[in-house]
């Protein structure tokens, strides 16, 4: 691929590639820093490139903003700002996870248990429990889904 070519290329990619990463990111300014990021990369394989570039640029966006989610941490004030006013009881913000988590089908809340208490892999969980290891993962994502739904309910 041309420099003439790619640089066409960019421009017609550029604003999918940031409204994906708004989508994936929730933030404008990451989603424009995401597809500028990806079209270096894209940039430093020019040579190996063909037209068109949208499979292969969706998919390194998509990795991209999974990549910044991983790695994405999050900063708690210094321990020594906080006092107890400032926080809640372990056990009052707890409670009302622990409680969705109970309503729980019995597949979901054992699938759940042994993923986040136990740390099983997932395989080992479909083995567990007898089913394939897509069933799990989606087992696993609607009992995270309710538990979230149920928690942000009972505030």
């Amino acid at each position: 691929m041309t420099e003439s070519e790619y640089q066409r290329e960019a421009q017609r990619l550029r604003p999918m590639l940031v409204n994906m990463g708004k989508q994936l990111l929730g933030d404008s300014e990451a989603a424009e820093d995401a597809a500028q990021e990806v079209l270096l990369k894209l940039w430093q394989r020019v040579n190996d490139l063909r037209i068109p570039l949208d499979g292969l640029a969706r998919t390194a966006m998509h990795n991209h903003c999974i990549s910044v989610l991983r790695n994405h941490t999050i900063r708690l004030p210094l321990s020594d700002t906080l006092t107890d006013e400032d926080s809640p009881e372990p056990d009052k913000r707890i409670e009302p996870m622990s409680a969705a988590i109970e309503e729980l089908p019995e597949v979901q809340k054992t699938i759940l248990r042994l993923r986040h208490v136990e740390g099983l892999e997932m395989s080992r969980i479909a083995e567990i429990m007898g089913m394939n290891e897509a069933a799990v993962r989606k087992a696993l994502s609607r009992a995270r889904l309710s538990v979230k739904q149920k928690v942000i309910n009972r505030r």
